[in-house]
């Protein structure tokens, strides 16, 4: 069973006004000769001012650009939204979730999922085995739930 089955899905995130704005102002910038469109390099210079690391892509019209960004952000998010759920659930501070974790916070979001459907995903994210879920193990079980939905 997966964490989505389990009713663990994330939400999906809406680009705030200022943010949109924001993002055509950097489009704009980049897009030095006011052709409409982001040459590969322009494209890159966008992105690292956004997020801090080079892409590789090719041209690039306004729409195109919006909406590559706001993926790029809503995934950007997800992945603070699962380390932020992960470290709720880490209450020791181990880096790590033992079963008495899982069952411990599946307590406080699904009270009525019974314990052996807790043990059963717990099983299933911990994909080697060791007894521990890592972040990474974490976040691939909320990526594969997300998909599987």
């Amino acid at each position: 069973m997966s964490l989505a089955k389990a009713g663990a899905l994330p939400r999906t995130w809406d680009t705030s006004p200022s943010e949109h704005r924001k993002w055509v102002q950097v489009f704009k910038a980049c897009d030095e000769d006011n052709k409409g469109y982001l040459s590969r390099e322009d494209f890159k210079v966008a992105v690292v001012m956004l997020f801090g690391y080079k892409p590789s892509k090719l041209g690039i019209v306004l729409g195109e650009f919006l909406n590559i960004i706001k993926k790029k952000k809503e995934a950007q998010l997800y992945r603070n939204e699962m380390r932020h759920i992960f470290t709720a659930f880490d209450v020791h501070y181990r880096g790590y979730l033992t079963l008495e974790d899982f069952k411990k916070a599946f307590r406080q979001v699904a009270p009525r999922l019974p314990g052996r459907t807790v043990v059963e995903v717990f099983r299933e994210v911990d994909r080697d085995s060791d007894g521990h879920v890592s972040f990474r193990d974490f976040e691939y079980a909320m990526k594969h739930g997300q998909n599987e939905a």
